[in-house]
């Protein structure tokens, strides 16, 4: 089975939802990855200068800042702009992913999302990611 292959990466997991901060937090542990998590924009900005991330997920509707203005800020800054950011979202919806690619995120997946959709995300957009190592 191929989902055991991706290294160990660090992820931010950004969502005003505990459910889901939990459940996305305990499906990346069980793939082996770092986690650390934040309860919306402002709060993911201020632990990606400490985290540097391989990969954020980053929710949508959020509350003071929203998931496409932290992908935004995150892309334009030139320290973090390589960082995938994946887009979560309860809606599927052809405007949202479209919205989120003009502000530069990697994907969009669809809560609730599963286990093997998220680590498959991560398996995918972190391997690309490598360009901060020394």
């Amino acid at each position: 089975m191929s989902s055991g292959v991706c290294p160990p990466r660090k992820v931010l997991v950004v969502d005003d939802s505990q459910t889901v901060r939990h459940s996305a937090e305990l499906f990346l542990r069980q793939g082996g990855h770092e986690v650390l998590l934040a309860e919306d924009g402002f709060d993911a900005l201020a632990r990606i200068h400490d985290f540097a991330p391989d990969l954020v997920f980053c929710d949508i509707l959020m509350p003071r800042l929203d998931g496409y203005q932290t992908c935004a800020i995150i892309k334009r800054n030139a320290r973090f702009s390589s960082i995938p950011v994946i887009m979560l979202s309860s809606k599927d919806g052809i405007f949202d992913k479209a919205r989120g690619k003009m502000v530069g995120s990697a994907d969009y997946l669809t809560k609730p999302f599963t286990r093997e959709a998220l680590l498959h995300a991560v398996q995918v957009f972190a391997s690309h990611h490598d360009g901060n190592k020394p």
